[in-house]
């Protein structure tokens, strides 16, 4: 991944050191949204796996409607909390945070820089709950963010194979997946093939700067 940050090292080892070591006192969320999720509704019925051939369905579908799915993931226990909803204000999200974290004396919430996390409403509100503390991933690298490896496994097993005949059908099956998910939730753990090897920048012609680690998620 490509970033412009200045500050890609600082702010990188910030939130690993987040994530690998959470403060004790604190409880730590990986915030995202997972926009216009699609409700797409098969026209013919999928054709299940017989011996000797693949799954086979068509390649029409209507369109049911759009639906928005905000999630925080933490850190320490890999438990996440989702919200899916037609629309959903970003500053409502540490609402919810306070009353999952009520006994944290510092809610640390690790967030993008999509402008939506950065409004004057957002920073009107932060005032109101002194406890709770934005850290900003670098620029251009959201694949820091935890969550996102969460939102990789709920497109794989709900939505990108998923069939759902109304925006309230798709609400309830990402709900259904997430109560489910947390029966067995466990920290995400990230695993480095070399340990020798760290997060590194190279600079490049036209003063752009290329990111690269090597790391596996267990869980």
């Amino acid at each position: 991944m490509a970033s412009n940050d200045p500050q890609f090292e600082e702010k990188t080892a910030d939130f690993i050191g987040l994530c690998l070591n959470p403060p004790q006192h604190a409880t730590v969320f990986c915030v995202d949204e997972k926009t216009a999720i699609q409700a797409s509704d098969r026209l013919d019925p999928v054709l299940p796996m017989p011996p000797g051939r693949a799954e086979r369905r068509g390649f029409e579908y209507y369109r049911r409607g759009t639906q928005s799915l905000y999630a925080a993931l933490d850190v320490k226990t890999g438990e996440v909390h989702g919200w899916a909803a037609y629309c959903a204000a970003v500053h409502r999200v540490p609402d919810g945070l306070v009353e999952r974290a009520e006994s944290a004396k510092e809610i640390l919430v690790v967030l993008n820089n999509l402008s939506a996390h950065k409004t004057k409403e957002v920073e009107r509100s932060l005032p109101e709950r002194p406890q709770v503390r934005f850290h900003f991933t670098p620029n251009y690298s959201s694949w820091l963010n935890q969550v996102e490896l969460w939102f990789a496994t709920i497109q794989r097993d709900v939505i990108a194979r998923g069939i759902f005949t109304s925006v309230a059908d798709l609400g309830n099956k990402l709900r259904k997946y997430i109560r489910a998910y947390l029966k067995s939730a466990k920290p995400l753990r990230w695993t480095y093939t070399d340990p020798t090897r760290r997060i590194r920048a190279n600079k490049i012609a036209g003063s752009i700067f290329i990111f690269s680690v090597d790391h596996n998620r267990s869980v």
